[in-house]
């Protein structure tokens, strides 16, 4: 384990003294801590990063800690000096730091809503406690409790990991009683697991939610995700929807939000029936995959107004100013080291805004980028970042 001594902190000299800019402390620095510093950068503020590893993100920022984030005297030398704290991922050590947090200095969203979200059994209870539309769920304690629930429910059926599930990590369908055991065995921890009946949707969307601490919150388009092995890898906006569902669905991840307490972006993930339906899968309590699209697309971007929220500053218009557009995740095949001029071919699709994340190691289906397209109408923006996302050999 590292000490505070052995964290590494990489910082320019007189930034902030000479400048006395805003300054918002980032916990975290994959694609997302990435992509919130470089919205607040724009916004002319400084950007302090701690990060438990140097993975290749935060490499280029010049005010980044690379150390135990669980140690408080690296977390209290990370606070000093941030006027907010915000978090890459509900999985960041919030509570830990909120314990050495100067006066006057907030983590957002609150830890208390982290700890929730985190948790899919808490978080499944707080929303079924709001009157929010969920699948048929239960918190099961044993394997036994599993198999009566499953006869229940009926197979199939999915089983998900109360914390660390995410990416198509930590869940499983199962088809059967075998699979069910095969599953709870490598993924129910101490208190249990948490099972679903399977729901029949006819497709999956997504809206993000932007709120600010005294509540006021604008809510994007609604988007149609499509994943591939638990993943991610389409999205399209706005989702091709009657208007009716898409207030609907508007409307109930607005209230999904504010019964978590979110602040800043919180994406809510849903399910949409035949019958017009529409059911809450899940929540994550940060910028969000299914949101990348609104760099290029919308008025305002997830991270901009992400990082508004966390300041007290106002919100920025959530809308699509353009037709339609299209993102497209970019998945490693191999393992070992990132070969980033294999994303030239791609150029050669002029309307493809291409992102890469700097990450200095590749894994099969491990996130290493993505395409966006904006266009007249989705199947163009569809057609062009399939395309161009094809030629990136990562």
């Amino acid at each position: 384990m590292q000490t505070t001594d052995d964290a590494v902190h990489m910082k320019s000299e007189g930034t902030r003294e000479e400048a006395h800019l805003p300054t918002i402390g980032i916990l975290g620095c994959g694609q997302l801590g990435r992509m919130m510093a470089f919205s607040a950068l724009r916004m002319g503020m400084h950007v302090k990063i701690l990060t438990p590893e140097a993975s290749g993100p935060e490499a280029i920022f010049s005010d980044v800690t690379v150390g135990d984030w669980k140690d408080p005297e690296v977390l209290r030398e990370f606070a000093r000096e941030c006027d907010a704290i915000t978090v890459e991922s509900e999985w960041a050590p919030a509570e830990r730091l909120a314990q050495v947090l100067p006066d006057g200095v907030d983590i957002l969203p609150y830890p208390r809503t982290l700890q929730l979200i985190r948790h899919k059994g808490r978080q499944k209870k707080a929303l079924l406690k709001a009157g929010l539309p969920l699948p048929p769920f239960a918190r099961c304690r044993s394997l036994e409790e599993a198999n009566a629930t499953a006869a229940e429910f009926g197979y199939p059926l999915v089983l998900k990991k109360y914390e660390g599930s995410y990416d198509g990590y930590g869940n499983a369908t199962c088809d059967d009683p075998l699979a069910l055991s095969d599953a709870w065995n490598h993924l129910s921890a101490d208190d249990g697991a948490l099972l679903e009946a399977w729901v029949p949707f006819v497709e999956e969307l997504a809206v993000l939610v932007a709120r600010g601490t005294d509540g006021d919150a604008v809510v994007y388009p609604v988007v149609y995700s499509e994943q591939a092995d638990h993943r991610c890898h389409a999205v399209v906006a706005p989702a091709n929807l009657p208007e009716s569902v898409a207030i609907e669905a508007q409307r109930i991840s607005l209230a999904a939000v504010e019964a978590v307490a979110g602040v800043g972006i919180t994406a809510v993930e849903l399910f949409r029936l035949a019958d017009g339906r529409v059911l809450i899968n899940e929540l994550a309590p940060r910028p969000h995959n299914t949101g990348h699209y609104t760099i290029e697309a919308c008025h305002t971007s997830q991270f901009e107004n992400h990082v508004r929220a966390v300041m007290g500053w106002p919100l920025g218009l959530p809308g699509l100013r353009v037709p339609a557009a299209c993102m497209v995740n970019v998945l490693g095949f191999h393992d070992g080291e990132p070969h980033y001029d294999a994303f030239r071919p791609a150029l050669e699709f002029a309307d493809a805004t291409i992102h890469m994340y700097g990450k200095n190691k590749v894994r099969p289906r491990r996130k290493m980028g993505h395409v966006t397209v904006t266009a007249d109408d989705a199947e163009t923006a569809r057609m062009h970042a399939e395309a161009a996302a094809a030629q990136i050999h990562v």
